[in-house]
């Protein structure tokens, strides 16, 4: 009878302890797929990634990437910089990298000046099953610029893209169908604007950054996005070229004038050198220093050459003496004035021509 009355007075707290075992399985029931969910990302991107076909064993996975250039400002050529605006978007599928992230540009001029804004607060689920997003990056850039065919050359903008933390190994970088443009109203002052392009290819550091777990240095998928500009040849020709070209013309007259007027004729030709001088510290100030000859220094150093010839033949001649242009000898000084006038104009355009042609062409 004991026995019946203890086991009797148990029932009541088994019966609730197993009522409240039930009621917390119903509850773990209900808060499991809520709890699966990531909280940060909707239902639908979730399906989309976890029905997403990953990338097979052993290959990389792909990031497809695009670009819209949307402004291009202060384009300095003494810093080797420009400010450019734009927007980059990326999709891929899988749950285990965000490119967003681990993005970055590799020729930024200052990074404190960068500014990038990820447009959307979580990845956007695409018709293919893939996760899609979109930053607007602005900043100043950097590119080493060369000027041997200054002023005629070609420039290229750069911008180059790499992630900061996986090699071709783990992830590379694949071309949008329309992977890059540029808005149509961009306008660069005194330069043409071609058509950007995007190459993608396989960088390899000469390092391994310390990293011992490597065995060898790695290679990274590089995007280099390229916008050419060129200078408008035919009125930049008109402002650089008529300058020298009429400083050499007023060197010339030297040869014009009577032999009996030492004086102004060397006045003439100093001042001729001196306004040279002037006009190409003009030219070159808006150039970095450069250990080169752009193809405009050798047109000057060429036009140098012309004012010094000429500027000598007016101190040989003027040992001649006083009172030379009433006879003989002032008539044969004039003659040969004229000639080597006319001689060193067809020898200076022959010239000019040859290292015109011979820098553009090569």
């Amino acid at each position: 009878m004991r026995g019946l009355e203890r086991t009797v007075r148990r029932w009541p707290g088994a019966v609730f302890a197993a009522a409240m075992a039930c009621f917390a399985l119903m509850l773990v029931a209900m808060l499991a797929p809520a709890m699966a969910q990531d909280a940060d990302v909707p239902k639908a991107v979730q399906q989309a990634v976890e029905a997403a076909p990953a990338a097979a064993p052993g290959e990389p996975a792909k990031v497809t990437i695009g670009l819209y250039i949307n402004d291009i400002q202060d384009l300095d050529f003494k810093t080797n910089s420009y400010i450019v605006d734009l927007y980059v978007w990326l999709r891929w599928t899988g749950k285990d990298i965000d490119p967003v992230k681990t993005m970055e540009f590799m020729n930024v001029y200052d990074p404190q000046s960068q500014h990038k804004s990820v447009l959307l607060d979580a990845a956007k689920q695409m018709p293919d099953g893939s996760l899609y997003n979109i930053i607007r990056y602005h900043g100043r850039f950097s590119k080493k610029f060369q000027f041997e065919k200054y002023p005629f050359d070609t420039q290229k903008l750069e911008f180059i893209v790499e992630d900061t933390l996986s090699p071709v190994s783990a992830q590379t970088f694949a071309a949008d169908t329309r992977a890059i443009s540029i808005n149509p109203m961009v306008t660069l002052p005194g330069y043409r604007l071609g058509q950007p392009s995007m190459d993608i290819s396989d960088y390899k550091y000469p390092t391994d950054f310390g990293d011992l777990s490597s065995a060898e240095a790695e290679s990274y998928s590089r995007v280099l996005i390229s916008v050419p500009i060129t200078r408008p040849m035919f009125t930049l020709a008109i402002k650089t070229f008529v300058p020298i070209l009429l400083i050499v013309i007023c060197a010339t007259l030297v040869f014009f004038i009577n032999p009996e007027f030492v004086e102004g004729r060397i006045g003439l030709a100093i001042t001729a050198l001196l306004t040279l001088v002037a006009i190409q510290f003009t030219a070159a100030a808006t150039l970095p220093e450069a250990d080169y000859f752009t193809m405009l220094d050798k047109l000057y150093m060429l036009s140098y050459a012309f004012i010094i010839t000429s500027l000598m033949r007016v101190v040989v001649t003027s040992w001649k003496g006083a009172g030379a242009n009433a006879n003989a000898e002032g008539l044969r000084i004039s003659a040969g004035d004229h000639w080597w006038g006319g001689a060193l104009l067809i020898i200076y355009a022959l010239a000019a021509s040859a290292i015109a042609g011979w820098v553009l062409l090569r």
